[in-house]
């Protein structure tokens, strides 16, 4: 199975996800998001580090369907991803995913009030919702 990075985009902060042997999606973290100037160099220490052979990103389309100006965001992060790494790159459709990332940790979190999702949880989460995604066939976009 090849190793997929799922990707979902931000300015502030990258959520990443890996898929395991048996092809589950699983939260791995972040990395400074398009804002900072040393992205790339994260990006390229978690590409080498995990063998990373192909990305899944998160494609913003508005609820009708339509492309704005955060997709445009994203094709730009994807044409600076092509250039240093050549790798074959995966769109998913990832309407909703914040909300459904943010609804999963909630759940998980209602015995223990005391804890607060910490910086990028929830983009991490998001990431490897749309790495499921992609996984269990909804890619669409590619």
């Amino acid at each position: 199975m090849p190793a997929y990075l799922g990707l979902d985009y931000g300015t502030k902060r990258i959520g990443l996800a890996l898929a395991d042997e048996l092809g589950i999606a699983l939260p791995l973290g972040t990395i400074p998001g398009t804002d900072f100037s040393d992205w790339m160099v994260e990006m390229k220490r978690v590409v080498k580090g995990r063998g990373i052979d192909q990305f899944v990103i998160g494609y913003p389309i508005h609820m009708d369907g339509s492309v704005g100006k955060r997709a445009m965001e994203v094709d730009a992060f994807i044409a600076e991803l092509v250039q240093e790494f050549s790798l074959p790159i995966h769109r998913v459709d990832e309407r909703l995913t914040s909300v459904a990332a943010a609804e999963s940790m909630q759940a998980k979190s209602r015995g223990n009030r005391r804890r607060k999702p910490a910086d990028g949880r929830i983009d991490a989460t998001a990431a490897s919702l749309i790495l499921r995604d992609f996984l269990d066939g909804k890619e669409g976009l590619s």
